[in-house]
């Protein structure tokens, strides 16, 4: 790419050579294109706010999300997060739901889920960005690719990792992760139409502590802070 780009140095060291790829540079054109004719979400600076989030060596749970919220001022780079002040739309809210039912966690009165992703909950999408107010329209630019590399460098660096995956999606994007180094969470979609198939009562959050504790790893606190929404 033309100019450096805004990725934390231990993620850069491992991905940056994607980067100079032919998928890449097709897909950093296709984004030049999009931004001229629509407005694409998240903001720039935001597209990669997972990984700056939450660097490769904190790295103790991932979720894998589709690609971003396509309405304004939804998306900023963390999968199923929307900032604060920002209605929760309808899956977080289905996720807070289980979290109060599994940990008895309150929710928390916003989306804003960057307190778990600076523990090390890797809160990564699929496709990293999208066209406002098309759901699923950068799918199949580049983009999967280039978070199948970002899971396989997890899968094959790190150990002990709890992966949570929710939804049919999900469960083919982690199709490829090593059950025998990693905890594997597998629950339908937290979406209003699959929701009451399995996914409230699957325990996530305690499923995931306890496999992080079971293997010496602090767990996560899970209870997000209360945040000024006004």
């Amino acid at each position: 790419m033309n100019r450096p780009v805004q990725l934390h140095p231990g993620w850069l060291e491992l991905l940056g050579d994607e980067f100079q790829k032919p998928y890449m540079q097709q897909l950093r054109s296709f984004l030049q294109e999009e931004k001229k004719r629509y407005r694409v979400y998240p903001p720039g600076p935001l597209i990669f706010n997972a990984l700056n989030s939450t660097p490769p060596d904190k790295v103790k749970a991932v979720i894998i999300g589709q690609d971003p919220y396509h309405g304004p001022g939804q998306a900023h780079g963390l999968c199923f997060s929307v900032p604060p002040g920002t209605p929760i739309p309808p899956s977080l809210r289905n996720i807070f739901t289980e979290l109060h039912d599994d940990l008895g966690i309150a929710p928390p009165g916003h989306g804003h889920l960057q307190a778990w992703a600076e523990q090390g909950v890797l809160l990564l999408n699929a496709v990293l960005t999208v066209r406002h107010g098309q759901a699923g329209s950068h799918q199949g630019r580049g983009w999967e690719t280039f978070t199948d590399c970002v899971i396989n460098h997890i899968n094959n660096r790190l150990e002990h990792v709890v992966f949570l995956l929710w939804g049919s999606y999900a469960h083919k994007k982690g199709a490829q992760i090593d059950a025998r180094r990693h905890g594997i969470i597998r629950a339908p979609h937290p979406s209003p139409l699959s929701a009451h198939r399995g996914f409230f009562g699957s325990r996530p959050f305690s499923r995931a502590n306890t496999y992080l504790k079971t293997h010496g790893k602090q767990p996560i606190d899970w209870q997000l802070p209360h945040e000024d929404c006004a």
